[in-house]
């Protein structure tokens, strides 16, 4: 009734409130056991956790301690207590989950709603409310530096943000917090003009990229490295599958999003469909698929899809979608009948889809995994630092947990990045690495190619043998079974094969272990 949401989590502590102001940490990792071996010290680990936030509130200027019996950090916590954060960890299989809420700046009337952490006879506070004047940014400093010293001790560690940590960055232009410059609808984005030359990038765009420490890039006519050019072939089978997908209403994403293995691909008689139609509720900065008010879903589309394959003898066939923020379910219905029918009508072709994050939702998600796909395929697109320039819809930890979450439904999981964009080396084998962490057993890596002077400039062009090592290290290293990399690999390129190679990996992998 007061404008809040209810949610029931698996975590220690009673009721909690999170909402704007507040720095919320989930720290994820293992938990030691006790001195001797023995179950994970979770008391041990709580106390680490209070201790990175009573040592930031001390290079604030604030002291701040712990009451026995009752987790958080406290602000005078003999005279009279308030507290400062709350701390609810749950732990799974040694592993911790959920953290910490700091109140740096929030708006403390909510908690008049609540009895915080059950705990009634004492008050809660912020780092405002007692006059320490700080930015969050600066906050996120603090707690990246005492977690690391606390957490991983004597450890070298690597930062890897979604949102650069400078306070222009992290808020807005000039240090506000205002975000609406990540978000803005392409109406409202005007192209920018440097000098007298339009550059075609917008002003909000050309902003998030120098928010994220890139420049303009590579003019767009500048010549292509000769490992970037592709030959037109249009051949019989070329001609074939496009009249069919013509007669049949179909759209397919070698088309809509101009790929430069399309000429390969049909002419080898597969294809890529995309269902929901060609309009894409997302604007993200790197894609040529089109951006405006979708059109209603087809029923019609799954039989569609389903009769086309069934005519083009696919072996395997791989299913995309527009991301359809305007539907309750992300589109996850259609996704899941056609998978359904394409098993009904040719139960021996490998289906993939590649989907969208579908807003995070978990029953979506499940919905398509319960239909049957063979490899359900999500792209983490891009490193951490770029993901608000290049698809400021989106969120690189969402991407993790839905391929975190179908393969705990059994799917075999795949992901793709687009390299050129400004990472670096370094980023990319750090996304690798979090890839293979949530067990992504197919990674794509190719180089980005620019659709239109309004997309994201070409940051580089990178060599083969550079993504050659790359694939070396997500096989040899990480141990993901198969990794497909070259300037014109494509999420869908080849996959049947790649499919294929990383399950004759994983048989390997498995008669070895056994």
């Amino acid at each position: 009734t007061v404008g809040a949401e209810l949610f029931r989590v698996n975590r220690g502590g009673d009721i909690t409130f999170h909402g704007p102001g507040q720095l919320v940490g989930y720290p994820v990792m293992s938990v030691p056991g006790r001195r001797g071996g023995g179950m994970a010290d979770i008391v041990a680990y709580v106390r680490t956790v209070e201790q990175i936030l009573i040592d930031v509130a001390a290079d604030l200027g604030l002291a701040a301690g712990r009451i026995e019996g009752s987790p958080g950090v406290w602000v005078d916590p003999v005279e009279r207590p308030r507290k400062l954060a709350a701390i609810g960890v749950r732990l799974s299989r040694g592993r911790a989950m959920h953290g910490f809420a700091l109140n740096v700046d929030v708006d403390l009337s909510w908690f008049s709603y609540i009895v915080p952490c059950g705990i009634a006879d004492k008050g809660v506070t912020s780092l405002a409310a007692e006059g320490v004047v700080v930015s969050m940014p600066e906050v996120v400093e603090l707690v990246a530096l005492h977690g690391a010293r606390l957490l991983a001790p004597g450890r070298p560690v690597e930062r890897a943000d979604e949102v650069a940590a400078s306070p222009a960055a992290a808020g807005g232009p000039n240090g506000s917090r205002d975000l609406s410059h990540l978000t803005a609808p392409p109406a409202e984005r005007p192209s920018a003009v440097v000098g007298s030359k339009p550059t075609g990038v917008s002003v909000r765009l050309r902003g998030r990229l120098a928010e994220a420490g890139v420049g303009d890039g590579l003019d767009i006519s500048e010549r292509k490295p000769s490992w970037m050019k592709v030959k037109v072939r249009t051949d019989p089978s070329y001609l074939r599958l496009k009249r069919l997908s013509r007669q049949l209403d179909l759209v397919t994403v070698c088309e809509e999003a101009g790929c430069p293995n399309i000429f390969d691909c049909w002419n080898e008689g597969t294809a890529t469909f995309m269902l929901l139609g060609n309009r894409c509720t997302r604007s993200c900065g790197f894609c040529a698929v089109d951006t405006a008010k979708p059109r209603p879903v087809d029923p019609g589309e799954p039989q569609r899809i389903a009769e086309a394959i069934s005519h083009l003898e696919l072996d395997y066939a791989v299913l995309t979608m527009v991301a359809r923020d305007d539907l309750v379910d992300g589109g996850a219905e259609i996704v899941a009948r056609t998978v359904q029918a394409i098993n009904d009508r040719s139960p021996q072709v490998g289906v993939e889809v590649l989907i969208s994050d579908l807003g995070g939702s978990a029953s979506a998600l499940a919905r398509i995994c319960q239909a049957g796909p063979d490899v359900v395929n999500h792209n983490i697109e891009t490193v951490a630092r770029l993901q608000r320039a290049v698809r400021p819809s989106a969120s690189y930890a969402r991407s993790l947990t839905v391929l975190a979450r179908a393969g705990q439904a059994g799917r075999v999981t795949k992901s793709g990045v687009i390299v050129g964009m400004g990472e670096t080396g370094d980023e990319v084998k750090a996304t690798l690495a979090d890839l293979a962490a949530v067990g992504v057993e197919i990674v794509t890596i190719g180089q980005y190619l620019r659709p239109s002077p309004s997309h994201l400039p070409v940051a580089r062009w990178w060599a083969p043998d550079e993504l050659d090592e790359l694939k070396r290290f997500g096989q040899t290293e990480l141990g993901i079974s198969h990794v497909e990399a070259s300037p014109l690999t494509r999420s869908s390129h080849h996959a049947g094969a790649a499919a294929a190679a990383a399950a004759a990996a994983a048989a390997v992998v498995q008669r070895g272990s056994g």
